[in-house]
């Protein structure tokens, strides 16, 4: 037996599967058997009757219903016995089955138990029972290690944004202390640190919020058809002024290559992200490059620098949230990690890609941001 929830919140015992299946076709067999004893017991003696009379046999009358009689028990018997073999076997393989679909029926309601409880390890057996329930446990396989996956990512994204909020709320903290024991004065100089880290989180808050939009397709994007060259240029436009100020040489390679039909704010968004993360990472005297080109039916953006590169290892992870190939490097350079996840959610919203190849450490990088060209 098994229980279920009432709406009452009570549990009510219900038969188990394998009982209901197996007394339905328990019934099924005995329908079927008394349906071909009843038929056999009415229509074989006439028919054996009718044989003998056009067979000629000479018999009495009591002698025809003797061997009538004896036809028709031997046929009953026989055909009873051979119902109750044929009843007997197929309630055991019935049963066998059962049991094993209540197997893996059982297995896949444990699972879901254990996922329930936060354990998404769990995982359901192939039953060997044919294709619908290896799908079945196939499906829920990857059902469960999508769950773990992101389980893990939340439970990760928590555990960083918590880092990256403690080191400003410390400053703050730590400042405000200082001005009430007396230590520091509340001039510019406090001032500026503690709205320094107070913006800090606000970036934070709003990169966490955007790239939640990206990720979930919340945002608002209105794709119209623009010269490819135009959202590179507007991009490289607005950070020209923070290279020249790091003294790293901004160089762009702008062909015509046609249109893109993309949201210009958006990409030049993404743009801006790879120039920015291009910046921090190039140090002054370095050389970073936004070069655009067509590629088939692809228009491709690519940033590449000449900066600190990254190893092998790191690259299938930078566009991960909260990410970071030097953890303290960036921190100091002002980053919060979530640029490049921003950069991915949103080319991929345009149905586009994007990613990043680098010889290795102190050998500069280049990113690849791939979008449809629009004819």
């Amino acid at each position: 037996m098994t229980s279920t929830p009432t709406p009452t919140g009570t549990v009510r015992a219900r038969p188990r599967f394998a009982a209901r299946l197996l007394v339905a076709q328990a019934l099924v067999l005995v329908g079927g058997a008394l349906t071909t004893w009843l038929v056999a017991s009415v229509v074989g003696p006439s028919i054996f009757s009718d044989h003998l009379q056009q067979a000629g046999v000479a018999q009495t009358a009591e002698e025809t219903r003797h061997v009538e009689e004896a036809f028709a028990s031997a046929l009953l018997i026989s055909i009873a016995l051979a119902l109750v073999a044929s009843v007997l076997a197929a309630l055991a393989v019935s049963w066998y089955f059962s049991r094993r679909v209540q197997r893996s029926i059982g297995n896949v309601a444990d699972a879901a138990s254990q996922i329930a409880a936060g354990r998404y390890d769990a995982r359901v057996p192939d039953p060997g029972l044919g294709g619908e329930f290896a799908t079945l446990a196939l499906t829920y396989n990857r059902l469960a290690e999508r769950l773990e996956a992101t389980e893990s990512t939340r439970r990760s994204m928590l555990a960083d944004l918590a880092h990256e909020m403690r080191t400003p709320l410390a400053t703050i903290d730590a400042h405000l202390e200082a001005v009430e024991d007396g230590v520091r004065t509340l001039d510019d100089d406090t001032l500026a640190v503690i709205r320094g880290s107070t913006g800090r989180l606000r970036r934070l808050a709003e990169d966490m919020a955007a790239v939640s939009r990206a990720e979930e397709e919340g945002l608002d994007i209105t794709l119209r058809p623009v010269a490819a060259v135009d959202v590179a240029a507007a991009a490289a436009e607005v950070a020209r002024d923070r290279y020249a100020a790091k003294d790293v040489q901004l160089a762009v390679e702008l062909p015509d290559v046609g249109q893109v039909r993309v949201d210009a704010d958006r990409i030049g968004q993404v743009l801006g992200n790879l120039l920015d993360n291009a910046l921090r990472h190039t140090p002054a005297g370095g050389t970073v490059t936004l070069v655009c080109r067509r590629v088939d039916r692809w228009v491709e953006y690519r940033v590449a620098d000449t900066g600190d590169g990254v190893a092998a290892d790191h690259l299938p992870q930078l566009f991960d949230r909260f990410y970071r190939a030097d953890t303290a490097r960036d921190r100091d350079h002002g980053g919060s990690g979530i640029g490049l996840a921003i950069a991915k959610a949103l080319v991929e919203a345009h149905g586009g890609g994007i990613s990043v190849i680098s010889p290795g450490p102190g050998h500069g990088s280049t990113f690849t941001v791939r979008l449809p060209d629009h004819r």
